[in-house]
């Protein structure tokens, strides 16, 4: 069986690296893509043709951002796990690391909603409080409070099936592997035929509502994506990685993102970049293994990726809310746009270091961190696989 490699590229029984870090600093970019996503859609721009390259740049950027969060979660999630830890340590980590985060913005918004007399319809807000909104096929629920939260909804669903799905991906023999990501992938692809069997109306923009949702929201459709990477995850484990090069990986993406801006919408939701996504995220933790060249290994980046949950929670608050203490159908000039902007994507960060040093931080170490002083290396249940050091989850 083959075995993960040292830094030197040359393979060695229980190799294990300290951790991953490109893999965490490859959340600040899917965190900035999510952003750029979303300023495009608050239309700041008031000259057309700012706004029109602006929108073709990066009206697609929301898309691949998420798809990169759910595809390395699980394919993270499936380094760290512990052999025979018990379901409930496991969802207790991810309640702590998730929920006090949540809460906090929830609550935030709320507060920005009576503030600028925003209307809270608690039909929706209490199912988004309990992160089971993007069950529902309504944009007034699973697009309420925090607008970015309906992703949690789907991770909820995510973490409570972990211990199943690592079960089933751990049965796959190495060799059916590919096959296996292939298959999730080519479903990326069958999901937007199946959307096309449920109602033509209402409308969400320019796609049906209950379409839309069933494509970018119903929690079980975007487990394939989750799934997808923890069978990445064990590509890697097993030594069954192609030796794709991250740079290589990185151009294929380039092409998923061009195809998605050019092909029908519901196909450029998720399908044309999953395949892409996934490469990306194993050729990077292949390059940390190695030690071989990949961007995402700097301080500035691995410590935007441990602030980019917060900062997942918080930008759409600073953006939308922003937006609406302004003047909700304000536009601005090019220069000023740009700059109130960058601004809003300062301010984004500097709030999320406080939630993260303020709530996040504290209470993982309170309440999800092991109490031994050392414990068993992060594998899976596979006693062929050699460990990889855990990243944060």
């Amino acid at each position: 069986m083959a075995r993960p490699q040292t830094r030197s590229g040359s393979p060695q029984a229980g190799a294990r690296p300290a951790w991953l870090p490109g893999l965490n600093g490859m959340r600040l970019v899917a965190a900035t893509l999510v952003f750029t996503f979303h300023f495009a859609f608050q239309f700041p721009f008031h000259d057309k043709w700012a706004a029109d390259t602006y929108m073709t740049l990066f009206h697609r950027t929301g898309p691949i951002g998420v798809g990169f969060f759910f595809v390395l979660s699980g394919f993270i999630l499936t380094l760290i796990a512990k052999p025979g830890e018990p379901a409930r340590r496991f969802w207790r980590r991810r309640a702590v690391k998730v929920v006090p985060n949540h809460v906090v913005a929830w609550l935030i918004a709320a507060i920005l909603m009576v503030w600028l007399g925003v209307s809270i319809r608690w039909q929706s807000a209490v199912p988004n409080l309990f992160l089971i909104h993007s069950w529902f096929p309504s944009s007034d629920t699973f697009f309420s409070m925090d607008f970015v939260s309906w992703s949690l909804s789907a991770e909820v669903f995510f973490y409570a099936c972990f211990p199943l799905f690592r079960r089933a991906v751990a049965a796959i023999q190495p060799e059916r592997l590919w096959w296996w990501a292939a298959g999730l992938v080519a479903a990326t692809w069958a999901i937007p035929f199946v959307a096309e069997l449920l109602p033509a109306k209402p409308m969400y923009f320019t796609i049906p509502t209950y379409r839309v949702w069933f494509i970018q929201m119903a929690p079980p459709v975007r487990a394939l994506e989750f799934v997808l990477g923890m069978v990445m995850a064990r590509i890697v484990m097993t030594g069954k990685w192609i030796r794709l090069p991250l740079w290589a990986a990185m151009t294929l993406l380039f092409g998923g993102y061009l195809l998605a801006s050019n092909i029908a919408e519901p196909w450029s939701f998720v399908a044309a970049t999953s395949g892409p996504i996934a490469l990306v995220v194993a050729a990077g933790a292949t390059a940390d293994i190695e030690g071989t060249w990949s961007p995402f290994r700097s301080r500035v980046f691995v410590r935007g990726g441990e602030l980019s949950f917060a900062f997942y929670l918080l930008h759409w608050l600073v953006l939308n809310f922003g937006h609406v203490a302004l003047g909700a159908t304000k536009s601005w000039g090019t220069a000023e746009a740009v700059g109130l902007g960058l601004f809003a994507f300062a301010l984004s960060w500097g709030l999320a270091w406080l939630l993260n040093r303020c709530v996040e931080e504290p209470l993982m170490r309170r309440f999800a961190r092991p109490r031994a002083k050392s414990e068993p290396a992060a594998v899976l249940d596979t006693a062929e696989e050699q460990p990889i050091a855990p990243v944060a989850g």
